[in-house]
């Protein structure tokens, strides 16, 4: 399947929302427990920002042959990569390679030195094989249920100059 990629559009918010939601429900169950899925799924549920606008942010979106977005990354100002995620019916096929290389082109487009971001276990080989290196695992834990739901992730940074 050949895709494109655009900018995002208001219009786009709850379809950037349920790739979000099948990636963590479905990818993520191959590095995470079901009790951290679901916590780290509720918490992205709840979260405003995804099917809200994202003022001051560059959102883009890979679609299909029907313009139905299919992947995302939503790059902040500053350079970080808050969001990169593709439907897991669309995974394996370059998409976050291709992603990548156009959030690079953005951040360097905005005369910044460095991406960083947040990478899921899953991510991280993606975003190694884009240049991207790892600073830190992060541990930390996501309230559920009335409970604390330990998780990770990577800390992890490209050098743009």
């Amino acid at each position: 399947m050949d895709y494109a990629t655009r900018p995002a559009r208001p219009e786009d918010g709850a379809a950037l929302t349920a790739i979000t939601l099948a990636a963590i429900r479905e990818t993520a169950r191959a590095a995470y427990t079901p009790e951290q899925v679901e916590a780290w799924s509720v918490r992205v549920a709840r979260s405003e920002r995804i099917a809200g606008a994202f003022p001051g942010d560059f959102v883009r979106v890979a679609v299909d042959h029907a313009d139905s977005p299919v992947a995302y990354f939503v790059l902040e100002a500053d350079g970080h990569l808050d969001m990169l995620y593709c439907h897991p019916d669309h995974g394996g096929r370059g998409l976050g390679r291709r992603l990548l290389a156009e959030a690079e082109l953005a951040a360097r487009a905005r005369d910044l030195t460095r991406l960083f971001t947040e990478a899921s276990e899953l991510a991280r080989p993606v975003f190694e094989r884009a240049g991207y290196h790892l600073i830190e695992r992060r541990n930390f834990t996501i309230p559920h249920e009335g409970r604390e739901v330990a998780i990770h992730n990577y800390a992890m940074e490209k050098r743009l100059a």
